[in-house]
């Protein structure tokens, strides 16, 4: 029965996915996400339900337009298979004390997060049209635990969190007047204090820059960038948001047993 239930959101997350790779692709193109239906963006020819199965259409089609045979972009695969792991992590997590609306919420913001990872990778910007809508909902979310757990708590944590977390990326992109960090790190910045508080947020902004740092280096000794090259920043603040999400009371008991012994 357990696996049952795993599969289902997997595969929920896949179809999911799915959605969110059209989402990526028309916020580019300022298009709406919402109406009209999915198309080549080679030939742009309108495709079919047996073209936009997650993952198998793929493989059918050899990774190849079945109307132009250009090539699939290897990105539709990635965010479907991307969206259904954390999905499965997400419900594992809630698994033990399932709530369900609880376990909706996570399921929207990871959606969210993963939009702005793809974007900011692919475009060197963070989408206002996600980034705001984001927050908010993560705001109204902590309004609700307020309510719910007559703490106001629930909310002055996350908030300080937020504020706090922004003003470091304010004074990183005013020291270098927006060459090290762009504006869209400040809302984003914001946006991982209002979902972890502290101190997974402390946890989330290590990890991130320590990621950052081993990609970065490794991409210059690689030859793929230079120390003059810019490299979104994002990317990095998602990850670190997802690890401290699932992970970062154990990283933080860690540290602290590390250098308590």
């Amino acid at each position: 029965m357990y696996l049952f239930f795993f599969l289902i959101v997997f595969v929920f997350g896949l179809m999911v996915g799915s959605f969110l790779n059209c989402v990526i692709c028309r916020l580019e193109k300022e298009e709406s996400f919402l109406k009209g239906r999915s198309y080549c963006p080679h030939c742009k020819h309108i495709l079919n339900w047996q073209d936009l199965i997650p993952i198998l259409s793929l493989f059918i089609l050899k990774r190849k337009c079945r109307y132009c045979q250009k090539p699939i972009s290897w990105q539709y695969p990635l965010v479907e298979v991307l969206t259904g792991l954390i999905f499965l992590l997400i419900f594992n997590f809630q698994f033990s004390n399932f709530n369900i609306f609880t376990f909706l919420y996570y399921l929207i913001i990871s959606s969210f997060l993963i939009v702005i990872f793809v974007y900011d990778l692919k475009y060197s910007l963070i989408p206002d049209a996600v980034i705001y809508p984001a927050i908010f909902m993560v705001f109204l979310y902590r309004l609700f635990e307020t309510y719910e757990f007559g703490s106001f708590q629930s909310l002055i944590n996350p908030l300080i969190s937020a504020f706090s977390a922004s003003l470091f990326f304010l004074i990183i992109v005013l020291i270098s007047k927006g060459k090290w960090m762009g504006t869209g790190d400040i809302w984003l910045a914001f946006l991982m204090g209002l979902i972890l508080s502290w101190p997974n947020i402390l946890v989330a902004l290590m990890l991130a820059f320590l990621i950052g740092t081993i990609i970065g280096t490794g991409l210059i000794i690689l030859g793929r960038k230079s120390m003059k090259s810019e490299i979104p920043f994002g990317p990095f603040l998602v990850l670190g948001t997802f690890l401290a999400l699932f992970w970062g009371e154990k990283i933080v008991n860690w540290y602290l047993n590390f250098y308590l012994i």
